[in-house]
């Protein structure tokens, strides 16, 4: 049975092909080729990829994205498609399910909510699950910029803690939809706010990918 991850891959895959390469994505700054070059670059180059967490690494990191961005793009969609090489840490089924799930939904949706009258994807709870499964153990991370106490509440009523502290702001919605709020896309994501005026505008003051 395809993974999760693999199902994501090939559906991200499909997408870009699908608006072509100067598509609008929710990535700042970037076209689609853009964020084709980045998936690569992410699975492929992980000598520049820490980068993208290390800033003493960000120069290589964006030399080596301009090279890949500059390979034509169809090149770039068939490596995203065919997964990552052979010694690659990515190829072990556990890690790629574990480090690849939410980044391929992710950027999916990037691609899907960028283009003008998009509709929501419905997703099977078992996917569901396992999106929330992986956002209760990143909430902690994900939310330690946030000014306010934040809390993910899913529409079943299970919560995780992403930020303590007060006042407080509640965000409700289904896995999917608060993982791409905690993911720094809170104005495409489809969920509702809890809390006093003030805190709910602060919020939304964290710039993506802060979180």
């Amino acid at each position: 049975m395809s993974t999760h991850a693999k199902r994501e891959r090939l559906m991200l895959a499909d997408l870009l092909e699908m608006v072509g390469p100067e598509a609008r994505t929710l990535c700042a700054g970037w076209t689609t080729w853009d964020l084709a070059a980045h998936v690569v670059v992410r699975e492929r180059r992980p000598d520049a990829a820490g980068g993208i967490l290390l800033g003493v690494l960000r120069d290589r990191l964006e030399r080596v994205q301009a090279e890949f961005a500059a390979k034509p793009y169809e090149e770039l969609i068939q490596l995203i498609r065919t997964g990552p090489p052979r010694m690659s840490f990515y190829g072990i089924k556990q890690i790629d399910e574990a480090a690849n799930t939410v980044e391929f939904f992710v950027h999916s949706e990037d691609v899907r909510r960028a283009q003008p009258e998009w509709t929501p994807r419905q997703l099977d709870q078992v996917f569901e699950n396992a999106l929330w499964s992986r956002l209760e153990k990143a909430a902690r991370l994900l939310g330690r910029r946030s000014p306010v106490g934040l809390v993910l509440r899913r529409t079943d009523g299970q919560t995780a803690v992403a930020h303590r502290g007060t006042p407080v702001v509640t965000v409700t919605g289904e896995p999917s939809e608060l993982t791409m709020f905690a993911f720094g896309r809170q104005d495409v994501a489809q969920v509702d706010l809890e809390g006093d005026k003030e805190s709910i505008a602060r919020l939304h003051e964290v710039s993506p990918f802060d979180m």
